[in-house]
C-alpha cells in the first residue's frame, strides 16, 4: 500500500511543478522586513511633522523638550532605546545647533560630543549646522558658504511665498504639510537635497570638529533609510 504524502509535502511539489519549467531552480519567495524606527526630535513642530509624513508605519516619532542641551536629549534617547519595546528599533536624534551667542562657550562641545555619545551608544544622529531648515533649503538650491538661520529664513519665506516666517512656517498647521511640499513638488527636490547635502557633508571629511561644519546637515541619512522603508 502506497503511503500518502502529508499536506506540507503535497503543496510543495506542486509549487515546484507550476512554477518552473525549463529547469529553472526552484526559489522560495522571502518577504523583506522592514525597519523599525524611533525618531525622536528636539524641536517641536517643524521636525516632528515633517517625518511624520513620511509613510513610513515602522515609525514612531516622538519629541523631547525637557532637555536643555544636546548632551541631555541623547541621555534621554539611550535611556528610551533600552526599553524592551525599542530595542529592535534603529534609534535617530534630531538636533540642530542653534547657534546662541550666551552660550558660545560651552556650545561646540556639547554639540560635539553629543554626536559622538550617540554613535558610542549605537544611535544614529540627523543633525544640522545652523538650522534644520537648511535640509528644505537643499530642495530648491545649493549652498556652499556659510550662513545664518535668519538668511534660511529669508529664503524660505519667498519659496514658501510667505508673507511672515515665524508667524506662519513654525506652526503645527503647517508644519504638517512639510513632507507633501518637500517631496518633489512645486520647484522642491528630495533628490538634489540629497545630492547637495551629502557634498556639503564630505567636504568636511573625518573632522570631528560638527560645530565648525557649516552649513552641514546629515538629515538625508535618515531619510534615506525612511525611504527604503516606505509601505509599498
Amino acid at each position: 500500500m502506497a503511503i500518502s504524502q502529508s499536506k506540507e509535502a503535497r503543496y510543495e511539489a506542486y509549487l515546484r511543478s507550476i512554477a518552473f519549467v525549463n529547469n529553472t531552480a526552484y526559489v522560495e519567495e522571502k518577504i523583506e522586513q522592514k525597519k523599525k524606527f524611533l525618531i525622536i526630535c528636539e524641536g517641536k513642530n517643524t521636525e516632528p511633522c515633517y517625518f511624520e509624513g513620511f509613510p513610513v508605519p515602522s515609525k514612531s516619532v516622538i519629541i523631547e523638550r525637557g532637555c536643555n542641551t544636546k548632551n541631555k536629549l541623547v541621555d534621554f534617547a539611550i535611556k528610551k532605546s533600552q526599553e524592551e519595546e525599542n530595542k529592535d528599533r534603529e534609534v535617530w536624534c534630531v538636533f540642530d545647533y542653534d547657534i546662541k551667542p550666551d552660550e558660545a562657550a560651552t556650545q561646540p562641545q556639547d554639540f560635539n560630543s553629543s554626536i559622538d555619545k550617540a554613535e558610542q551608544n549605537g544611535l544614529k544622529v540627523a543633525w544640522s549646522n545652523d538650522a534644520f531648515e537648511l535640509w528644505f533649503v537643499l530642495h530648491y538650491q545649493e549652498l556652499e558658504s556659510n550662513i545664518t538661520r535668519e538668511e534660511l529664513y529669508d529664503i524660505l519665506k519667498v519659496k514658501w511665498q510667505l508673507v511672515s516666517f515665524h508667524n506662519t512656517a513654525k506652526t503645527i498647521e503647517y508644519c504638517k504639510g512639510h513632507y507633501d511640499r518637500h517631496n518633489d513638488f512645486n520647484g522642491a527636490s528630495q533628490e538634489l537635497a540629497i545630492r547637495r547635502a551629502k557634498k556639503l557633508h564630505k567636504q568636511f571629511g573625518v573632522d570631528k570638529n560638527y560645530a565648525k561644519h557649516c552649513p552641514c546637515t546629515t538629515v538625508y541619512q535618515l531619510v534615506e533609510e525612511l525611504n527604503r522603508n516606505k509601505k509599498k
